[in-house]
């Protein structure tokens, strides 16, 4: 069992805390649940560390809601399958169905606010699902760090 345990501590990193009101941790939960809630630990870490890490970015809204929530918008109107994360804008209401994927959720937002993040996504903005590749991954400032679960991260060097 300690040896386990201590292979899980080689892949995470503590970084420094992001504190967060009440309507923000829910959001993170939101996205965590919506966009990664099929993964294992590693994976939901993962996806909550691109957003902690666009929060404090200046290319980015400065709020977990205002990461997670971002699109694009015509006459006040978010325009459909234009966000930041696919879930936020895909014409679905945003619902519960897994209760315990949601605690699960909970939990991981909660780690990823204490500072628990994976080394190997340290600096990641972007990340999108592997079966597709979206247009601006092969944009060459973007560098792939690697797959984890469904998931393919990328550092953009440009920025």
């Amino acid at each position: 069992m300690k040896k386990v345990l201590l292979s899980f501590i080689m892949f995470i990193t503590l970084v420094s805390t992001v504190k967060a009101q009440d309507d923000e941790f829910e959001c993170l939960v939101e996205a965590i649940y919506h966009e990664a809630r099929s993964e294992k630990l590693i994976g939901m870490l993962a996806v909550a560390g691109v957003i902690l890490t666009r929060k404090e970015s200046s290319n980015y809204p400065d709020t977990i809601c205002g990461v997670v929530h971002q699109a694009k918008k015509f006459m006040g109107k978010i325009i459909k399958y234009k966000c930041q994360f696919s879930y936020w804008c895909d014409g679905k209401r945003e619902e519960y169905d897994d209760l315990a994927s949601a605690l699960f959720s909970s939990e991981v937002a909660e780690m990823s606010l204490m500072g628990i993040q994976l080394k190997q996504t340290v600096g990641c903005t972007h990340y999108h699902a592997s079966h597709v590749t979206p247009s601006w991954a092969s944009n060459p400032n973007f560098k792939a760090m690697g797959q984890i679960g469904n998931h393919i991260f990328y550092i953009d060097m440009g920025q």
